[in-house]
């Protein structure tokens, strides 16, 4: 009995998700009810505050979750570059979601934020991965100059900060195309030839 009561909750814990990753995504975090999640499920609020106690716990459940199809991607290639670079065109379908990555990203640095503790963990996770997958590509040293431990926050700064430019004006900032011509600059050590 007690197997099929937590079968249930996780079956509705993964309808919520899917409803607030979708809701999250069409209008954002901060206009992104919970109300409007709870209705998308056809459960009341109380219901989902006995799954998720805040809106920030939902969200970072939601960003954990997504976290799993970016590691299906990275599974099948390694965080390796151009993964990183084909995890940058997946997000933009996902224009709410990065709204909402970016500013609970920003806001977490405080230590008493409901999302410090995930943010810490996938930036050193995220840093330690690209590292060792660009020594094994390149070795102690990139074409470029760079060390690994050098190149994998630069490449992950680059990324979230053409991901906020790309949120304040998408139609001049081509966050595909420059994210892969800084990738040539840091891997390769010379830009790419001009199109």
């Amino acid at each position: 009995m007690q197997q099929k009561r937590r079968k249930r909750a996780d079956e509705r814990r993964a309808e919520i998700l899917a409803a607030a990753e979708s809701v999250f995504a069409e209008r954002g975090y901060r206009a992104g009810s919970l109300a409007a999640i709870a209705e998308a499920v056809g459960i009341s609020k109380q219901t989902l505050l006995h799954h998720f106690p805040t809106k920030e716990h939902l969200l970072v459940a939601v960003l954990e979750h997504r976290d799993l199809h970016n590691l299906g991607i990275v599974a099948d290639m390694g965080l390796t570059v151009e993964a990183m670079a084909r995890l940058v065109d997946f997000n933009l379908d996902w224009r709410g979601l990065v709204h909402s990555y970016t500013v609970l990203s920003a806001e977490s640095v405080a230590e008493d934020h409901p999302a410090h503790e995930f943010f810490t963990t996938r930036y050193d996770r995220s840093r330690r991965a690209l590292a060792d997958s660009l020594r094994a590509e390149h070795g102690d040293r990139l074409p470029g100059g760079l060390t690994p431990e050098q190149a994998a926050p630069l490449i992950i700064a680059v990324n979230d900060g053409l991901q906020l430019q790309w949120l304040l004006n998408s139609r001049d900032v081509a966050i595909g195309e420059l994210f892969r011509a800084f990738l040539a600059t840091v891997v390769e050590g010379e830009p790419p030839a001009s199109t």
